[in-house]
């Protein structure tokens, strides 16, 4: 006789509430920054199950934890360095602290996630102490060289008792897009509380949740990314963990994100701004309190799949030629949930020399220096970071020479000639 197998639900990485509610299942997927080398083409790719929870309490929107953050960032992909609008937005953010805050010479700024050093060489000129902590030691490696400080570590509790130790406590606690890559949330965000001084200030940036929704933004759902975050949540999370979100702005960086401003709950020094009002009541007008909020949006994106697939099997069949711009994570979610290959993207292109010559993960699709776009002319290039559709637009503007048009996918399918939508 079979013993009954009984199927354990998996639990909010917050909370503990059992996840049994479904924001969107996309399939199977590699993890989304794991390039495959030319040597490994003819070796297995290990798939894990993409499908993202929503928690009926909290509302953390998450995916599980499959595969161990050490897995995923000791030796990763992405260096935030080659982005020009990405390093515009960053100068801009050190500019405003520096105007808001005091922070001097004898204050230290850290970031948690540091990746290439892309942000605290902005503080470093100015001659303000700087660390960075960073996981993947292949990326820490451009920071070090750069003469910034780097830890090369997973950050939590443990890691900011230890950095306590070493160098005191931080004036100033950046972290950029890091707060969705941590599967253990409690234990990061109660390391900042152990880390942050008496009267210091911590700053996050991360995908706003609402914006994901309202713009079908499922490609930034990958195994890399956690969980999926709105201030409500946030700010509960926060709270647990004796920090309170006294400001909030709204930012355009990655399809429409929030940067959000901690301080220790203790500190009176710093009042609550009227944004933070207004955010809460902005996520409730908009649903976010709702479960049902939630768990429509599986539809649109089956929607989004077929208009895709739609336009790829008719360009094909009109003999046109299509390339990709970029190898994001977010482009590897979307071509392995829509099932994009050889068979309808040639290839794509992308200015980091980190992932020129290897391939796509599970489609792949071989990755080249952008000037391979000159030597082929072709009809479209399909942009995989559309977050950043402007500046790729400008970069290639000299596709319009032969009649090139650019693709981008996201919110919904459309066709540009440079800035103009065609369809």
């Amino acid at each position: 006789m079979k013993s009954e197998k009984k199927t354990v639900s998996a639990k909010c990485r917050f909370c503990q509430t059992p996840l049994t509610h479904t924001f969107v299942d996309l399939g199977m997927s590699p993890l989304c920054e794991d390039h495959v080398k030319p040597e490994e083409l003819k070796q297995m790719e290990p798939f894990y199950p993409l499908h993202a929870y929503v928690c009926s309490k909290c509302f953390l929107v998450q995916v599980e934890e499959l595969v161990s953050p050490s897995a995923i960032f000791t030796d990763y992909a992405y260096f935030s360095s080659y982005s020009d609008t990405w390093l515009n937005h960053i100068k801009k953010y050190t500019d405003q602290i520096l105007k808001r805050f005091e922070i001097t010479s004898n204050s230290l700024v850290a970031e948690l996630a540091s990746n290439d050093g892309y942000l605290l060489q902005y503080f470093l000129e100015k001659k303000i102490p700087v660390l960075g902590i960073e996981p993947a030691a292949n990326v820490a490696k451009f920071a070090i060289e750069k003469g910034i400080r780097t830890e090369v570590k997973f950050f939590g509790n443990k890691t900011a008792q230890e950095l306590v130790g070493r160098y005191g406590k931080a004036d100033l606690l950046i972290g950029n897009n890091v707060l969705a890559h941590v599967p253990d949330i409690n234990d990061f965000v109660s390391g900042m509380k152990v880390f942050l001084k008496p009267e210091g200030t911590i700053t996050m940036e991360f995908p706003h949740l609402m914006r994901l929704v309202e713009g079908n933004q499922f490609d930034t759902i990958y195994q890399e990314h956690f969980s999926y975050l709105s201030f409500t949540t946030v700010e509960q999370i926060f709270t647990h963990h004796g920090l309170t979100l006294f400001d909030v702005e709204e930012i355009p960086t990655h399809g429409g994100s929030l940067r959000i401003f901690a301080k220790h709950k203790e500190d009176k020094s710093k009042l609550i701004s009227e944004r933070v009002l207004r955010m809460h009541a902005l996520e409730k007008n908009k649903g976010l309190h709702s479960l049902s909020y939630y768990t429509d949006f599986k539809e649109r994106v089956k929607e989004t799949k077929r208009k895709i697939l739609e336009f790829l099997i008719n360009a094909k069949r009109d003999n046109k030629t299509v390339v990709g711009y970029g190898a994001p994570g977010k482009g590897n979610t979307l071509l392995n949930y829509c099932g994009v290959r050889t068979d309808f993207i040639d290839y794509t292109v992308d200015r980091s020399p980190h992932k020129q010559g290897n391939y796509l993960p599970g489609t792949l699709i071989p990755i080249y220096h952008p000037d391979k776009i000159k030597e082929t002319k072709p009809d479209y290039v399909f942009i995989l970071p559309w977050n950043l559709k402007d500046e790729i637009m400008d970069q290639l503007s000299f596709i319009t020479e032969w009649g090139g048009q650019f693709v981008v996918p996201i919110p919904e399918l459309a066709v540009y000639e440079t800035s103009n939508v065609l369809a």
